[in-house]
Parts: structure tokens; sequence; C-alpha cells
């Protein structure tokens, strides 16, 4: 069993303040470090730590952000399977107040330029088991990777963020769609105007449907299901939330691939991203699968 995360990297400049600045207003923060980012790279190296056999596929510039990225995916025990260019490798400028809410800018860098797959990574979609992919890359490179993926047999699940307009033929390629409470309300459209109506309404697009919900917890939704599954969450004290998300997705892929049905698979990733937010920054934050299986096993 297998995962490829096809995805996006960044390096994350991460800033603690007591609060996050209004426009124009300049504050002083009590903190900051550099940590690996990015959706695609989080999302990777959750996996990899909850236990899967991870590849990732990224495009990195040649920098000291792509030599740190990378050594941070190798140390994580991700498959690294970026390639390298010239030019500067995605940064995020991250600011997280005393709430554990943040703000996040995104330079896309190399990111903006990887707008097609080489013929060895393709071959790596294929032979994998469940393909993890998100939005803060070409949406015609993930299309193209979940038709790869919907030729062989591999599952998609796609995260929809950063959220945009989806078209309908990527839509069509995907198993499970991933989406925050935000998200999916763009998503779903005006009409659906609560949260059993928003998830229904994503299910005509796609099988299943899982909307993050923070604090709350989430929501799982079969096409055809009368009512929604919810999953609470656990009670933490969240320092930082940067990351949560990614959390998530990579230790449900993870669950999923070790073949729990979707409900278990919920529950183990949302134990997951409880243990993430109550650490400062993204990939330092993701737990290994000793520290999910504890808290899985306490509750």
């Amino acid at each position: 069993m297998s995962i490829i995360v096809v995805g996006s990297a960044n390096l994350d400049l991460v800033y603690t303040v007591e609060a996050i600045p209004a426009p124009g207003e300049t504050v002083l923060a009590t903190g900051g470090g550099r940590h690996p980012g990015g959706k695609g790279a989080n999302q990777a190296v959750a996996a990899a730590r909850a236990g899967a056999a991870t590849t990732f596929v990224a495009l990195l510039g040649d920098d000291d952000a792509g030599a740190l990225l990378r050594d941070s995916l190798r140390g994580a025990g991700v498959v690294d399977a970026t390639r390298i260019i010239t030019g500067e490798t995605g940064t995020a400028l991250i600011t997280v107040d005393a709430h554990a809410e943040n703000t996040i800018v995104v330079n896309q860098g190399t990111n903006a330029l990887f707008t097609s797959l080489a013929d060895d990574q393709a071959q790596l979609i294929r032979d994998a088991d469940v393909l993890v992919l998100q939005l803060e890359i070409s949406i015609e490179t993930v299309r193209v990777a979940a038709a790869i993926a919907r030729a062989a047999g591999t599952r998609v699940l796609l995260n929809a963020a950063p959220v945009r307009p989806l078209p309908s033929e990527l839509l069509a390629l995907v198993d499970v769609l991933i989406v925050n409470e935000t998200e999916a309300t763009q998503l779903a459209g005006d009409d659906a105007r609560d949260l059993f109506s928003r998830a229904r309404a994503l299910t005509r697009d796609v099988p299943s449907v899982i909307i993050t919900l923070g604090s709350a917890g989430s929501v799982l939704l079969h096409r055809g299901d009368a009512e929604l599954t919810r999953v609470e969450a656990h009670e933490v004290e969240a320092i930082d939330t940067t990351g949560a998300g990614d959390t998530f997705c990579g230790a449900f892929a993870a669950a999923l691939d070790e073949g729990l049905d979707l409900p278990s698979a919920v529950r183990f990733a949302t134990a997951a991203s409880a243990l993430s937010v109550q650490r400062v920054g993204a990939v330092p934050s993701i737990p290994d699968r000793k520290e999910i299986d504890a808290l899985v096993s306490s509750l």
C-alpha cells in the first residue's frame, strides 16, 4: 500500500504576535522561525509520520529553501520525487496571534511553474494506491494527475484549498473531497444554506465529502445519505492552527490506505489534527503514529 502526494512546497516564515496587525499597523513579534511547509509537503509529511509509505511530487527552486525542504521531507521518511529548477522556491509569511489565529501570505515561487508531470512522476501515480491533491499548483496539473490516477485505479483525494472554482472535469475524477466550512460554502453556492445542504450539493459531483469544522470537529456525507456522519473534535488548547488541515488530510489518507472505512479514517485524522494545533509551525507540529495511536486509544 502506498500514497503519492502531488502539490506545493513552501518555506514558511512564521512570526508570533499578540494581535494580528490591522492595515497600516506595525507590531513587534514575540518570536519567529523558518519552517518547511506548503500544503503538499505538509500533507506528505503527515501521511508518512502516520505510518504510510509516501512519495511526494513537487517543483522546487535551486536555493537554500529548496534544499531545506528536501532535507525535511527525507527526514520525515517521505520518498522525494521532486524536480529542481533554477528559481525561487515558494515561501509563505505567517503571523500567529495569542488566540492561535493566523494570517498567511504565499509567494508561489516555483509552485506556479509546476505545470506538467514528468513520465517517471506519472508512473509513480499509477503505482500508488492513493493520490492526494490540493490547489496551490496549476489546476491543470491537478486534473492531469487525477486523470492518470483514475485510469490506473488509484484512489483520488482532493483537498480543495485554497478554494477556487473547480472544473467538472476534475470533480468527475475525485473519490473524496475534503474542504473546510468556508470552502464548502463557496463551492456549494448560495442556495445551500446549512451544513447538510452544502455537503449534499457537493456530493452531486463527488461520491464522498468531508467538511472540517475546526474545534467543532467534522462531518462526512456519502452521495445518497440521508444524514451527516459527525465526528467530534478533541478538547485541546490550541497554540497554532497552521497546518492543522493539512495534518488532517495526510493522516486521513494514511488511515484510508491502511483499509479503514471513512468514518474511522476521519476519527484518526481528527486525533492527528488535535495534536498538531498544540505546537507551532506546520511541519514541526505534525505528530507521529505513536502519538496519534495514543490519543485515539485514550478515548
